[in-house]
């Protein structure tokens, strides 16, 4: 496990254990803690300087959240995924954000697209150095579609499958190649969001994750070995 930064370190109030959990994601999500590294309850919680207590409770909520797996008699693991895992996921934040490009493709005002158009030129400009990050968690463009939509459930079902995906994403996330043809991507899934075409911008996404779930495999030297479906 990497060594934490003491900035880290944790006031006690009545926040603390969410704030350990919040800390602890932060760490899983930014690769701090790689899959399948184990979390050391004694050497972590002395980091942070907090009592395995909270600790152990945000744990709990981390493996609820699919983040971490925990292990009877061996501790606690950060979540790695077999192939089938992530194209289920994939799956599943495909049947989500096609629900939402539907949605705002009937309800967008064009303010509404004005906004979708501005994200995606962030997005275009913070483009990445081939050691970079693909975009910075405020611009990120899948979840500025989904927000427009205004739906908290559909936001929170997204945000559950999106925690899971970051921990694939942390590593097939480093290519730029594939960042600019993403973008190229997202170019074409405004226009028909702009001219409120919600079949074909359901066509072009459906297609855009298609891409990063294969994308994704063969970073990780995965393949996804189910016979193919035809659409």
């Amino acid at each position: 496990m990497s060594s934490v930064d003491t900035s880290r370190r944790l006031e006690r109030d009545g926040t603390f254990s969410r704030r350990t959990e919040a800390v602890i994601r932060e760490m899983i999500l930014d690769g701090s803690l790689a899959p399948g590294d184990r979390i050391n309850e004694v050497e972590l919680a002395g980091e942070l300087g907090i009592s395995r207590g909270p600790l152990r409770e945000a744990i709990q909520r981390l493996a609820g959240e699919g983040l971490l797996t925990v292990i009877s008699h061996r501790g606690a693991f950060v979540r790695t995924f077999e192939p089938r895992e992530i194209v289920e996921l994939y799956e599943l934040r495909a049947a989500l954000e096609l629900h939402a490009i539907r949605l705002l493709a009937e309800r967008a005002s064009d303010d509404g697209r004005t906004d979708v158009e501005a994200v995606l030129a962030s997005a275009r400009d913070g483009m990445p150095t081939p050691n970079g990050h693909a975009y910075p968690a405020e611009s990120d463009f899948h979840q500025r579609l989904v927000l427009l939509v205004d739906n908290q459930a559909l936001l929170r079902s997204w945000l559950e499958v999106h925690r899971q995906l970051s921990l694939v994403r942390t590593r097939s996330g480093q290519a730029p190649l594939h960042d600019r043809a993403t973008v190229l991507e997202h170019d074409e899934i405004v226009a028909a969001l702009s001219k409120r075409d919600g079949e074909r911008a359901v066509a072009l996404m459906r297609i855009h994750l298609t891409h990063a779930m294969h994308h994704a495999l063969a970073v990780l030297g995965l393949t996804d070995d189910r016979p193919a479906t035809q659409e």
